[in-house]
């Protein structure tokens, strides 16, 4: 069985940035340079509006440090009555030729539900610094078929051989009250990156009656198929980290007890949920962000492993 090897906290709030009062949530990866990598992730304001900043990272020989974070937010939220008001969040981004693209969750509130909306946008940037919107409205929107308000949390691949985009992302599947929305994970397709083709295809869906939230796709293709952790949520116990395996990127099979990654022991930062995973290879060894309790309140951690599972 392959089991993540956990390094401990990496990411914590700083309270000496305005934009990152509270929480460090949904880790991001880019590679800079060498050994150097940039993590998006969201951090609350005194107002808890999350607000997508980063920190660069020094990755090698299976340890991570922190270099810097950045001064104020590279996305803050959008204009009053827009999709993304009341936060942003990223969520994917994709290197193209000229422009990064920062595929990111808008934050709305909700009225008839107590939780808020969660749709996705696009954001580019020719610096990785600061980006601005594709459009203000969303890039996602909600359809007959699509019609709860969570369209959100896209994993976007870009095969440049085939000019094809593919996308895992959240879709809601009704309200089980007005406190428990229902989503599972979907596939979409596209040939700008943009412009997506979104025909229902179930991707990862429910394992038993108990589970309510299927979250954060994080899709790693290679030579002998696709493989994607995400997280899965019973609300009696909270968010664990599960795995899927497929040899097209549509049809998969779940088998979380290959996540290799479980909650800490009582009282570490991880002990009561553990969630929003991103995997990234470098140099043989992959890596694993990850948030703990409470929805990054305590941060982002890290565990590497020389293996995954095979497909």
């Amino acid at each position: 069985m392959i089991e993540w090897q956990k390094k401990g906290l990496l990411i914590e709030p700083q309270k000496h940035l305005w934009w990152m009062q509270t929480h460090a949530m949904l880790p991001t990866v880019i590679p800079l340079s060498g050994n150097e990598f940039r993590v998006y992730f969201s951090g609350r304001d005194e107002s808890q509006r999350s607000q997508i900043g980063y920190a660069d990272i020094e990755v090698s020989n299976g340890q991570i440090s922190v270099l810097n974070y950045s001064k104020d937010p590279v996305l803050s939220p959008g204009e009053r009555g827009c999709f993304d008001d009341n936060g942003v969040t990223p969520s994917w981004v994709v290197q193209t030729e000229d422009t990064l693209r920062l595929y990111y969750i808008g934050w709305n509130s909700g009225t008839t539900t107590t939780r808020m909306s969660l749709i996705a946008g696009l954001a580019n940037s020719a610096d990785g610094k600061s980006f601005k919107r594709y459009s203000r409205a969303p890039l996602l929107d909600r359809t007959n078929a699509e019609p709860f308000g969570i369209l959100t949390a896209p994993c976007v691949l870009l095969d440049l051989d085939n000019k094809l985009w593919e996308m895992w992302y959240v879709s809601g599947e009704g309200w089980r009250n007005k406190d428990l929305p229902i989503y599972n994970i979907k596939y979409a397709h596209s040939s700008d990156g943009i412009n997506w083709i979104r025909e229902g295809t179930v991707c990862i869906d429910f394992n038993s009656a108990r589970e309510t939230a299927l979250a954060r796709p994080c899709v790693l293709k290679s030579e002998d198929g696709y493989r994607m952790w995400f997280s899965y949520k019973d609300p009696a116990i909270g968010y664990r980290i599960g795995f899927a395996a497929s040899k097209n990127g549509k049809d998969w099979k779940r088998q979380d007890a290959l996540g290799g990654l479980d909650v800490g022991s009582k009282g570490d930062w991880d002990s009561e949920m553990i969630q929003y995973s991103y995997i990234f290879f470098h140099e043989g060894i992959y890596y694993l962000l990850y948030n703990g309790n409470g929805y990054g309140l305590t941060g982002i951690g890290y565990g590497v492993s020389h293996e995954i599972p095979s497909i």
